[in-house]
Parts: structure tokens; sequence; C-alpha cells
């Protein structure tokens, strides 16, 4: 009934005379009071929606008038949105800021990085084909040389010391088995019982001088280990080091003399001074490497004599006093270098180490 009264309203027409008045009071009558009703009943509706309608998150604000299209909607949880992430915007722009920092940084150490290498490979290239230069200190370059020859030696020493070892314990593993047939065929070979137990006892007691015997090689061939593998490979790591350094020197010295012999405006001016820095820098770094090689050198020569003199004579004792079949000789000389053997079975790892 309230639609067909509010239709009736909307379509009523006002007959206007030239003086202005109401050409039908009736009809003013009746449309005072369509537009009452209309009003209490958009009143009722608006306390209907105050009371039980949606929530204010979810409703919208029509920009174009009552029945208007929907290209003027607003939604009221976009401006809510924009006072409640007003706050956080501040501290998003600052985590975009922090990030392109960090971006920027890695951008520089690359293209530091990138830099470095080109001069590097340059100075590389040049030196290989003759048309570089290259600094050199002849007495470290010669120490250098001899310490990466004795490596070699030793790393031979240490191999066949290893293959000694493999070789020596399965004979005294056969000597142990040929013992123990010997002293079984003692017990059921009444005739030849003496013979059998004399051998069975050799065969022990030679698998035992072997057991000692294998101590000593062993520890001999830990200590060789230490020496080459980790005492003179630290050494070699530090060389390692410093023959880049010398690279970068050399690389960043052509670089400083190549623009020396240019034109000196001021943009080059600019650049020599800048690789000036560079190549006090790397001159810097050069030195203190070279520095510490030498130092190196020096520790690790006396250090090598001081091992290899006490294993030398360990292993020429322990070998001499094995095969001259002195066994208290071989005892003592495991005493004097501090050489503890293990229990039998020691080598085997427990149950529990092997799951």
């Amino acid at each position: 009934m309230a639609d067909s009264m509010m239709s009736k309203a909307a379509t009523m027409e006002i007959p206007i005379n030239s003086n202005g008045d109401s050409r039908n009071l009736a009809e003013d009558d009746s449309l005072e009071q369509a537009a009452k009703i209309q009003w209490s009943l958009r009143e009722k509706d608006l306390q209907q929606v105050m009371v039980s309608g949606p929530n204010l998150n979810e409703t919208s604000i029509v920009s174009g008038g009552y029945g208007g299209t929907t290209e003027g909607i607003i939604p009221t949880s976009s401006i809510k949105g924009s006072n409640m992430h007003h706050g956080s915007s501040n501290s998003s722009m600052t985590a975009e800021e922090a990030t392109r920092g960090v971006a920027v940084e890695k951008f520089d150490i690359v293209k530091k990085w990138g830099l470095n290498t080109y001069k590097c490979t340059k100075q590389m290239i040049s030196e290989r084909f003759g048309r570089g230069s290259r600094t050199v200190d002849l007495e470290l370059e010669a120490q250098i040389e001899v310490l990466r020859e004795t490596k070699r030696k030793y790393e031979s020493v240490l191999h066949l010391a290893r293959a000694l070892t493999n070789h020596f314990y399965s004979m005294v593993q056969t000597q142990h088995a040929l013992g123990d047939t010997f002293a079984d065929l003692s017990q059921k070979s009444p005739e030849l019982r003496d013979e059998f137990g004399y051998n069975a006892e050799t065969q022990k007691l030679l698998c035992k001088n072997g057991e000692t015997l294998l101590g000593a090689i062993n520890f001999f061939v830990s200590s060789i280990n230490t020496l080459v593998n980790k005492t003179m490979e630290d050494t070699l790591m530090t060389i390692k080091m410093y023959e880049n350094a010398r690279l970068e020197f050399d690389a960043y010295r052509a670089d400083l003399e190549e623009l020396n012999m240019g034109p000196r405006d001021a943009v080059t001016m600019a650049r020599i001074e800048a690789a000036q820095q560079q190549y006090q820098i790397h001159k810097d770094k050069y030195e203190r490497l070279r520095s510490d090689v030498s130092i190196k050198l020096k520790f690790l020569e006396e250090n090598k004599v001081k091992v290899m003199h006490k294993q030398l004579l360990l292993f020429h004792n322990a070998i001499s006093a094995y095969f001259a079949g002195n066994q208290q000789q071989l005892e003592q000389t495991l005493k004097q270098f501090n050489i503890k053997l293990k229990p039998p079975g020691a080598d085997k790892p427990s149950w529990l180490e092997e799951q």
C-alpha cells in the first residue's frame, strides 16, 4: 500500500496557472498526505535499520542519490581501512627503504667483486703472455718451492708407510691364525705334539712382537699425516692467500700506472686518486701476507725437523728390535716414545657405535 501511494505521489502532475496558484486544492491535500506517509515509512525503515540492520562495516555510501547507480558507491570499510592502515603505511615504507638499502649494498659488493675479478684476470693473462710485469720475491719464492717439493716427498713416505702397515697387519693376522692351527694340531696329534707346540709358541711370540711393531708404525704414520695434511697444508693455504694478494696488488699497480700515463684532466685526476687508494690498500695486504708466509715457513721448518727427528728414531729402533728378535728393546722403544698399545679387540667398534 505504501508503495502504491509513493508511486502515485511520484506520478502526480501539479498544473500551475499564470499567477502561480494551484488549479485543484484537493490534489494538493492528497499530495501533502502522501508525502507525510512516505516520510513516516522512511523513518520506520531507518529505525529498523538502526536496530537490526547490517553492520556499518558492510554498508556503502551512495554518492548518486536515492536509487542511483552503483558507480558512485564508496564502501565504508575502505574509509575505515584507510584510517587503520595509515599508521602501518609508515612502517611498510620503512621496511621498503631497509630492503632497498640491503639491495643497494649487495649490488655494490657484487660490483666491486666483478671489477676486482676483471682486473685480476686481465693481469693474469698479461703475465702468462709476457706482456705484464709481476712482483717477485726471489728468496720467498724459493722457500715456497722447497716446501711444495718437500710435501710431495713426505706424501710419498706417508703412502709407503701406510702400505707397509697394511701388509704387516695381514702378516700378523696370518701368524696368529697359524699359531692357533699349530696349537690345535698339537692337541690332536700325539706323535707330533712337541713339534706343533714349539711352532705354535713361536708364531704367538712373533704375533705379539708384530702387534707391538704395528703400534710403533701406526704412531709414525699418524705423526707424518699430521705434519703433511695439517701443518704443511695450513702453511700452503697462507701461501695461496699471499699469491692472490700479490696478483691483486700487481693488477691495481698496473691500473694506476696506466692512468698516470694518460691525460690529467679533472675526471682523470679523480680516477687516479681513487686508484692510488686502492693500490695502497692492496699493497698493505700483500706486505702483511708476505710477512705471515715468512714467519710460517720458519716455524714450519723448525717443527718439521723436531717431529721427523723423533719419528725417524722411533721407526729405526722399532724395526731393528723386531727383526733382531729383541722383545725387550722393542717394548722399551715404545715406552721411550710414550706409545700405549690398545688392548686386543679395542679397534673393533662396539655394537652401539655400529648402529
